[in-house]
């Protein structure tokens, strides 16, 4: 795997890691009975935007580097997902 493959592949990661963590804790308005006027009642008090980038980017890099080891070390090749046999 190249440099751009291995960027890729964490950013990809990092992407579908965030939108998983971004609901995780979170409190709205209309829960907090503080509603903004003018925001929706569903819009987050406080969605600990910082902490939950750090944390993602720490499961990111754990997950990425098992799925490289994976792919580097011959866990899957084409060969495994060729199922036409076309090979």
């Amino acid at each position: 795997m190249n440099v751009v493959s291995a960027l890729v592949l964490f950013l990809v990661i990092w992407f579908v890691t965030l939108l998983v963590a971004l609901p995780i804790g979170l409190t709205t308005q209309g829960e907090a009975g503080e509603i903004v006027p003018g925001t929706p009642a569903s819009a987050p008090v406080d969605a600990m935007i910082r902490r939950k980038l750090f944390w993602v980017t720490v499961a990111t890099l754990a997950i990425w580097a098992a799925v490289s080891a994976f792919l580097i070390w011959g866990g899957v090749s084409v060969e495994d997902i060729d199922v036409f046999n076309r090979m």
